[in-house]
């Protein structure tokens, strides 16, 4: 396949409070998340581009799990298992999952007072770190992983950009 370049998108314009400003960055990240996936097809998306295992799929995957642990309190036993899709999910349902946990996530976030409210955790944890926490560590969890999906989907097939 010949490589094909994206158009490289700059860093969103957000709202006036820290808030916005958060949660603007982070849905900026999480469509150029979604975008490295989308368009691959099967079995390359499910690939692993080094050694570790790690592919696209089960990126966008992990970050599901991510958000609906941080701001939804959803109990997660085994983050490694978090990196791999199951065979039967399609790239449409990762991704649907993905952006439903990102929206559900945005409601939790919009519905906050401010950002020193806890976001919630499993019963079994103890109380949860603030929403600023939470965010800011989405944001770099996000970035990271964006990370990795730009230089697996360049090893795929060639595409480069956000």
């Amino acid at each position: 396949m010949s490589p094909t370049r994206r158009r490289d998108l700059p860093p969103p314009s957000t709202g006036p409070s820290e808030k916005d400003v958060l949660l603007g960055s982070l849905d900026y990240l999480r469509a150029c998340m979604a975008a490295k996936v989308e368009g691959v097809p099967e079995p390359q998306v499910r690939t692993p581009g080094v050694p570790s295992g790690t592919n696209l799929l089960g990126l966008v995957n992990h970050l599901a799990h991510v958000e609906r642990s941080l701001f939804l309190g959803e109990q997660v036993t085994d983050w490694q298992a978090t990196f791999a899709a199951a065979p039967g999910d399609t790239v449409d349902d990762v991704l649907a999952a993905y952006r439903d946990a990102a929206a559900r996530a945005n409601t939790v976030v919009r519905a906050a007072s401010d950002l020193t409210v806890t976001v919630a955790r499993p019963a079994s944890r103890p109380k949860g770190p603030s929403l600023r926490w939470a965010l800011t560590h989405m944001i770099e969890e996000t970035g990271r992983h964006a990370g990795h999906a730009d230089i697996l989907r360049e090893l795929l097939d060639g595409t480069t950009g956000r």
